[in-house]
């Protein structure tokens, strides 16, 4: 069986100025980087803003194992079989993480014969947005010490500093530092952290800015630290938002590549889902529904994180309208919710499957939860029993929900053309009513407990000391009018990974609150939600290499 990579190499792939012309995007809007890959022009959606927008259609999943359930390869999948029915499809992703890479979970361009490609060239460095963002940020938290060191006439608290360093990389030494050692020449001393890029503000706010002025003016409203008299202080206090928008004028520019089937995928930003918002730009995903009649998007995660703040975060900020949500769902996932363990999973077992299967009906009442219609996508892997499989079908049908194998990774876009079908149905026959869930001006605890109980089927919230006062510190300052991004574990829909399933009866606790004040949303932490990420005993990267003549052996 081929590797994904070997796969990859093979494609017959086409100049991406032939796939920007075949989109109708002029040249003067096309920055190439090579043959394979380009950025697209702010200026393509102020030329087509009185062109009519396409149909989103958004992909999202139930609670995935730990090794994911193949959902970038459905929407990648699902894009190549709208494009075989002589649909005008394009694909919108986001961008791969180093960390997750080199690390365990492996990259974000799908797999088999459902891929973006230049595959390795997207999965290691691109076109260097990560490590835009990564200089961005950390010129802020230089600025934040320098200024502390040339006197500190803000009257910065150094033991009040929120805004931290970040890398693109899984490194859990520097969850916890200390700067400044080396005497007065080296700043003042003080504990500080890193955390993954992905999870910097500076990446939220990339993927929830409109334009580039926009991006500029929320950066300098990021809160960095309090004054001694305990007042917010912003970006905008130490005058660095116009160097930091700078740094990111290339990189607010969306990536046009092409998938093994030539089909156009625009790929750009790509926070964690579980830390963040997991979604890809709001100027992606407008510049894709200009030039094409359907667009594919994803949502980090299962629906519980990506699809909710998908639709209360990015939906809201951009005014975006989702006409469709793909539900993937898998086999051996269901399974792992009815209880099975990792080495099992691959065994017939369908008592398990009816175990488990009240995970994927609670992410299908969620989607509805917003007024948009669920297709859900059954992934299909080579170890599914046709019994499984059924079981899920009827289970589907018998609820009201409608459903679809998949086998695009084996098969590409002809193993997508029954989802693909339904879904342009469901579009044409069913009309979206979508709405957010809550109101932004509603009291914060009011709006996560909106989340929790709705999205979550929890019972009520729990909050700890910290988060108390943080909120009423958040309120003081008027900061509170905010929609909230819930930082929560992926496996459950509880804030307990081992609570599988669809539990009941259980509370979520609430650790900590922060404003993103930059990016515009009030961060929820439950649980223990690590935003430097460790690497696994075995890293991914053990496996990777690159021969003299520069084939790049081992990633995926």
């Amino acid at each position: 069986m081929k590797t994904d990579i070997q796969i990859a190499q093979e494609a017959k792939m086409m100049p991406i100025k032939n796939i920007s012309k075949k989109m109708g995007i002029l040249e003067d809007d096309v920055d190439f980087y090579g043959k394979y890959k380009c950025k697209l022009s702010l200026d393509i959606l102020e030329k087509n803003k009185d062109k009519k927008d396409g149909k989103l259609i958004l992909v999202t999943a139930i609670n995935p194992t730990p090794a994911g359930e193949g959902k970038s390869t459905v929407t990648v999948g699902l894009g190549q079989a709208l494009c075989k029915m002589d649909k005008n499809a394009v694909i919108a992703l986001r961008e791969p993480s180093l960390g997750p890479v080199f690390g365990v979970k492996g990259g974000a361009a799908g797999g088999g014969y459902a891929q973006v490609v230049p595959m390795e060239e997207i999965n290691l460095h691109f076109t260097g947005d990560m490590h835009a963002i990564t200089t961005t940020n950390n010129l802020l938290a230089a600025a934040i010490d320098n200024h502390i060191h040339q006197g500190n006439s803000l009257e910065i608290d150094s033991r009040r500093i929120v805004f931290k360093r970040v890398m693109d990389m899984n490194d859990r030494a520097l969850r916890k530092t200390v700067v400044g050692l080396g005497g007065k020449p080296n700043g003042f001393l003080r504990e500080d952290g890193f955390m993954i890029t992905v999870a910097s503000e500076v990446m939220a706010i990339l993927c929830l800015s409109n334009s580039l002025m926009e991006l500029k003016e929320r950066m300098g409203d990021i809160l960095v630290a309090y004054s001694l008299k305990g007042h917010p202080i912003y970006c905008k206090d130490l005058k660095v938002q116009g160097a930091m928008a700078l740094l990111m004028k290339d990189a607010i520019k969306p990536n046009l590549v092409q998938t093994l089937e030539n089909t156009p995928a625009i790929i750009h930003g790509g926070p964690f889902a579980n830390i963040a918002h997991g979604c890809n730009s709001i100027i992606a995903t407008k510049t894709a529904l200009k030039l094409g009649d359907y667009v594919v998007t994803e949502a980090g995660f299962g629906a519980d994180l990506g699809a909710e703040k998908f639709f209360d975060i990015k939906c809201r900020f951009g005014n975006l309208k989702p006409n469709c949500v793909v539900i993937v769902a898998t086999v051996r996932a269901i399974k792992h919710h009815g209880g099975v363990k990792k080495e099992d999973l691959g065994k017939n077992d369908v008592g398990a499957v009816a175990n488990g299967i009240k995970n994927l009906e609670k992410q299908i009442e969620n989607i509805k939860a917003f007024g948009v219609a669920p297709v859900v996508a059954i992934n299909r892997f080579l170890t599914d029993s046709d019994e499984e499989l059924k079981f899920i079908e009827d289970y589907c049908n018998n609820i009201g929900a409608k459903v679809a194998l998949t086998e695009v990774w084996a098969k590409g876009g002809e193993g997508g053309m029954e989802l693909a079908k339904i879904v342009i149905d469901t579009i044409e026959n069913e009309e979206s009513k979508f709405s957010v869930l809550y109101d932004s001006d509603l009291s914060i605890k009011e709006k996560i407990n909106k989340i929790a109980t709705t999205i979550y089927g929890a019972k009520g919230v729990i909050y700890e000391i910290q988060a108390e006062k943080q909120i009423k510190e958040l309120e003081k300052f008027g900061l509170d009018k905010k929609p909230i991004c819930v930082a929560k574990t992926q496996y459950s829909l509880s804030d307990n990974p081992q609570l599988l399933g669809r539990p009941e009866g259980f509370e979520v606790t609430v650790k900590e609150v922060k404003v993103s004040n930059g990016a515009g949303f009030i961060v929820a932490l439950t649980g223990d939600i690590m935003t430097m990420p460790g690497l696994p005993k075995v890293p991914a990267a053990e496996n990777m290499d690159i021969t003299e003549s520069g084939e790049i052996l081992g990633l995926f």
